[in-house]
């Protein structure tokens, strides 16, 4: 068998002649071995192990979907997988990664809500009959504040 692992941006794993594969779903854990019957399942935040010949690995998943396809593939499209041959290795290296990337989205998060409220204030003026452009476009960064701009969020 052959297990694929893949992010949006990257393939996280991808080994051959796999023995067997365990992973957990909302329903438990499971084990595919080759010749599984052909199978999908969604995965919750999930430890992936795999075993070949040669050696072992796991791929911690941040969501994902995991297909089995004629009993010799298994592919798994995750949001987000790091990947680590020892378990005990895997859980900081995950953890400062999934961190970062909930900061990076709160940050994101709170620009976008800034401009949609920016956006509003503007349709409201234009619907008001204030037909006036604004002087300047409001600050959406967190520099507003520090220049006296009102900032909503």
């Amino acid at each position: 068998m052959r297990l694929v692992v893949t992010t949006p941006t990257k393939v996280v794993e991808d080994v051959e002649d796999i023995l067997m594969v365990r992973a957990e779903d909302p329903t438990g854990s499971f084990g595919i071995q080759p010749g599984h019957a052909d199978f999908v399942t969604v995965l919750p935040v999930s430890v992936i192990t795999w075993r070949n010949a040669d050696r072992a690995g796991h791929v911690l998943v941040r969501r994902g979907v995991l297909t089995v396809k004629g009993g010799t593939r298994i592919d798994v499209a995750a949001r987000g997988a790091w990947r680590e041959d020892q378990l005990a290795a895997l859980g900081p290296k995950a953890l400062e990664e999934l961190q970062r990337t909930d900061e990076e989205n709160d940050i994101t998060r709170k620009s976008e809500h800034r401009l949609h409220l920016a956006t509003i204030r503007q349709i409201e003026r234009l619907i008001q009959g204030d037909h006036q452009p604004v002087a300047t476009a409001p600050r959406l960064d967190s520099q507003a504040a520090a220049d006296g701009q009102r900032v909503s969020g």
